[in-house]
């Protein structure tokens, strides 16, 4: 799909100077500024476990400027920013990454991945997700290819993720949660029935919780990726579990990608090598 409202945007952004809100570079990515700092969309894979194949994008903030090293988008936002200037961040980078993602026809067929930062789950208000809504709207966008993803919730912030969790889900959204391990995977899998469970698997100790909240989840219609993959050794458990569940199984991480920009060609050599860290979003 073309998206013509986008590419009617797209034009406009195209003859924007460097200097303002918004614009596009010579390869098309739309770049967006933030106090000194210019930021941009990479993406990372998420992929199935069987034949590799891309299902979904995460989106992450590139930072750079001129006069310094740049913004560190997350930990402004956990420091000095105040609610209302962490809803300004955030609502530019949505729209970068939606921009950035819908423009590509190559992943015409995924899903992406957008996360929530802790610091927003107490500063989104009742509108925050009719505020994303309304904008994939005004551009034509299906939102119903958008996961917004939680943070990793502690006990005393439960209700505060129900909340937000039923506001995305009022206007739309598919929901995802980050849990350290397997275990907190199941005990929020079953408090907050989301979409999907994302799981640090940097280390992968109980293969059975695993293998239950795959079955759990299932159950339940819902999905389970496991991210932060990054050893031959827990890939290898992986595949295990996957022949043991007879399920689908989601991975990401740098053993498979790093997060890239353009879909249409190779990464670069400057992609390849990034990592990046506190830019998450």
């Amino acid at each position: 799909m073309t998206f013509p409202a986008l590419q009617d945007y797209l034009a406009r952004l195209r003859n924007a100077p460097t200097d303002t809100s918004l614009w596009l570079d010579a390869q098309g990515r739309a770049h967006g500024r933030y106090l000194n700092s210019t930021l941009t969309s990479v993406f990372q894979p998420i992929r199935d476990l069987a034949d590799l194949h891309v299902v979904g994008v995460q989106g992450f903030m590139r930072s750079h400027s001129r006069s310094d090293e740049g913004l560190s988008v997350w930990k402004l936002l956990d420091t000095v920013a105040t609610d209302d200037q962490s809803i300004e961040l955030d609502r530019l980078c949505r729209l970068l990454h939606a921009v950035n993602f819908y423009r590509q026809p190559e992943l015409a067929d995924v899903d992406l991945y957008l996360s929530v930062h802790a610091r927003l789950l107490a500063a989104v208000d009742s509108n925050h997700g009719m505020s994303f809504r309304h904008v994939l709207d005004v551009l034509e966008l299906p939102h119903r290819k958008i996961v917004l993803q939680l943070p990793v919730i502690r006990e005393d912030q439960a209700w505060l993720a129900h909340y937000v969790a039923d506001n995305y889900r009022r206007n739309g959204f598919r929901l995802a949660i980050n849990v350290a391990d397997v275990r907190q995977g199941l005990a929020q899998f079953a408090q907050i029935l989301p979409d999907v469970v994302k799981v640090d698997v940097r280390e992968l100790y109980d293969e059975e919780a695993a293998l239950q909240l795959l079955l759990e989840a299932h159950a339940s219609n819902a999905h389970v990726v496991f991210k932060r993959v990054e050893s031959e050794a827990v890939h290898e458990k992986l595949k295990r579990l996957q022949q043991r569940a007879q399920l689908p199984i989601a991975v990401q991480g740098y053993l498979f990608d790093q997060p890239r920009a353009v879909f249409s060609a190779p990464a670069s050599p400057q992609e390849e090598a990034a990592v990046p860290a506190g830019t998450e979003s």
